[in-house]
């Protein structure tokens, strides 16, 4: 299978195998007005299999909504058809408004202005607590 190369915008590399459509979907990449390729289950030297999204646009992407779904992605920003910055993605610090607690007695359910920010407690189990309850989110 051979899917050409863009000539501007952003290629989101080094995706889980299987993951790419929910990065997709959380990212409303589905709102863009332009060519968008998902590439699922590509052959890697890393990491056997890896999904692909290249965007011909130059897009501002949510770097913690990356970063917790997959850390160990990669984005490229192409410019006249080379690679212009190749950055690293790793789990972020804090995330907000991205999940939700899961706690029925948490403040956030009740009072809706409050944002939802989680805290990274754990980087090698990808455990996230709820900065008000201390509910834990495993990833």
């Amino acid at each position: 299978m051979n899917i050409d190369s863009i000539k501007n915008g952003v290629v989101i590399d080094h995706i889980t195998a299987g993951k790419a459509m929910q990065i997709y979907n959380m990212l409303n990449i589905d709102k863009l007005d332009c060519q968008v390729a998902i590439i699922k289950n590509a052959s890697s030297t890393q990491m056997g299999r890896k999904d692909i999204i290249k965007i011909a646009s130059d897009i501002d992407l949510n770097l913690d909504v990356l970063g917790l779904v997959c850390p160990n992605a990669t984005i490229n920003v192409i410019r006249d058809g080379e690679v212009l910055e190749k950055r690293r993605i790793d789990l972020p610090e804090r995330i907000v408004d991205i999940l939700r607690c899961k706690n029925p007695r948490c403040i956030t359910t009740t009072e809706q202005e409050i944002h939802h920010i989680f805290v990274l407690t754990n980087a090698e189990e990808g455990e996230y607590r709820c900065m008000y309850c201390d509910t834990k989110v495993g990833n």
